[in-house]
């Protein structure tokens, strides 16, 4: 049986004609860069989510990019982040010639700490004035602890930009009732790359906010900076969300609930039945509802690379996030961490797999992933 870590032709044979049609509409439409397409999908978006201003952009990546512009960050500049993401997390913080700062993650939950970071903050001394961000990351489909981050911040007088790249419809309770990943801080950004729960048929993000200011102001930086057209006052960059690429997510979005749903399910099934000696499944820091799994990511007690061969060779997809955290990285050698300076971004990157969990998975096929993982340890 094979069993791929993500089956987007599962997905497609539901929505094919519809998505052809937006598609073709776009083209026959000739409006080619933002126009109405975009405009609706910001307005749909905003509305889902529960916040004043959506404004489309080229990628997740531009979205933190441009969040961080927004917020003034540049040279000699410090940004407070996690050590275990996707490497744009800390890649657009080095692209402002900023300085990311890495606090070590909770190993439940596998996001940003907020013990070590209340600790850094005390701590900082003379370096606070320079922190002009708090990036956490929503990893997997699961809010970081925003109602112990948020608190400090604020303390400290900190902007935050939530990376719910990995988050959309994903929520966190907070003392005044359960809000979305990417509505807490003063910015939120959002990855439409194909394999998230609500993905494109190419790159494309959002930068969500409740702040005026800073939605007025990524609205002229992904076009250049301008405004009015050919005027200059900033210089942005061409971050501008593709019309084709709203189209399409136009189309899936009426159906991001019960594909989150499905995933739910699948991690239910799998937390009931894959039960192996030191095999951990991961952890609901909150409700099983707050959490949209866009990965289902295990911890394994030994040999992680050796199972994903396994694996592999019973056409089993599975995947590595991430097997070297940013503190390790060759293009962050710079910043002088060293090995054991974060030891559980260490231990993820070393024992982590992620599983397939796509909404279109059966449970025969969740049942053949199960047996091969006991297969692989029995012996």
């Amino acid at each position: 049986m094979k069993v791929p870590l993500l089956d987007l032709r599962a997905q497609l044979r539901s929505i094919e004609a519809e998505l052809k049609a937006a598609v073709l509409e776009v083209i026959d439409s000739t409006q080619y860069i933002l126009g109405p397409k975009v405009e609706e999908l910001e307005r749909r978006i905003a509305e889902y989510l529960g916040v004043r201003h959506a404004i489309g952009v080229s990628s997740g990546t531009d979205a933190l990019l441009a969040s961080l512009m927004a917020l003034g960050v540049g040279p000699g500049d410090l940004v407070i982040t996690t050590p275990y993401s996707f490497f744009a997390t800390a890649g657009v913080i080095a692209r402002l010639r900023a300085t990311p700062v890495f606090v070590d993650i909770d190993p439940r939950s596998y996001n940003l700490d907020p013990a070590r970071l209340k600790t850094w903050l005390d701590q900082a001394g003379d370096r606070l004035p320079r922190v002009k961000a708090i990036m956490p990351v929503h990893l997997y489909g699961q809010c970081a602890d925003m109602a112990a981050i948020l608190p400090l911040a604020r303390q400290y007088g900190i902007p935050v930009v939530e990376d719910a790249a990995q988050a959309i419809g994903a929520t966190c309770p907070m003392p005044d009732g359960p809000r979305k990943a990417g509505t807490m801080g003063d910015v939120g950004c959002f990855s439409f790359f194909p394999s998230k729960n609500l993905g494109g048929i190419g790159d494309g993000g959002m930068v969500v906010t409740n702040r005026d200011d800073l939605a007025e102001l990524v609205r002229r930086l992904r076009n250049h900076g301008a405004h009015p057209k050919y005027y200059h006052k900033h210089v942005g960059g061409n971050f501008r969300l593709d019309p084709i690429q709203a189209a399409a997510l136009l189309v899936k979005l009426p159906h991001l609930e019960s594909w989150h749903a499905a995933r739910r399910r699948n991690a239910a099934y799998y937390d009931e039945h894959l039960r192996i000696e030191g095999l951990r499944t991961p952890e609901v820091v909150y409700r099983r509802q707050d959490h949209i799994y866009n990965q289902y990511v295990i911890s394994v007690p030994r040999g992680r690379d050796e199972l994903r061969v396994f694996l592999g060779d019973h056409q089993i997809g599975t995947e590595v996030y991430y097997p070297v955290p940013f503190h390790l990285q060759e293009c962050f050698a710079y910043l002088g961490y060293q090995a054991g300076d974060f030891p559980n971004a260490e231990q993820a990157a070393t024992h982590t797999l992620a599983l397939p969990i796509y909404p279109e998975l059966t449970p025969q096929m969740q049942d053949h992933v199960i047996a091969k993982i006991g297969e692989f340890y029995a012996r």
